[in-house]
């Protein structure tokens, strides 16, 4: 028995969510989130997505993400692999950085994007790692001063 197809519909954001393998951190210092952010960029260039929301914890992150021409599931699958090369060469390790697929649900409406990005925002204060979002630098909120340029990636009016 396989793994059950994971619905695309295209146009439509989704919330996803990426852990590492047993809950290990995904970023251990600096240049790992910067890695991250730039197979973001560099997955971009070759597939066009936009995100609404990021934010890069410890041991996991969140997009709020929508791929028009590919199916979430292609773009995922490229970051993730992208992602684990990264880490399990810089480590010198193998095996499996994720813990399993990533979970991914499509967003119906605009109070249901305003609700997921609340979430991602928060997620560091949550976790007690700042007391305001605007204290983590690993998430979307940086780009939302007028003096910083968001990268391509980034739909700031979603």
């Amino acid at each position: 028995m396989g793994r059950q197809k994971r619905i695309w519909v295209p146009h439509r954001f989704y919330h996803i969510v990426c852990r590492g393998n047993r809950r290990d951190p995904l970023f251990k210092e600096t240049n790992d989130f910067l890695a991250f952010l730039h197979i973001l960029h560099q997955l971009h260039e070759k597939i066009p997505f936009e995100v609404a929301a990021y934010c890069l914890m410890t041991n996991h992150f969140h997009l709020q993400l929508r791929s028009k021409q590919e199916p979430i599931s292609k773009v995922m699958a490229l970051m993730n692999k992208r992602y684990a090369n990264y880490y399990n060469t810089r480590y010198r390790l193998t095996g499996h950085v994720f813990e399993k697929r990533y979970y991914g649900k499509w967003i119906d409406n605009d109070s249901g994007m305003l609700e997921v990005s609340r979430y991602i925002h928060l997620n560091p204060v949550e976790a007690h790692m700042v007391h305001a979002p605007e204290l983590y630098r690993w998430r979307v909120y940086l780009y939302m001063h007028p003096k910083s340029l968001p990268p391509k990636f980034m739909n700031m009016d979603a």
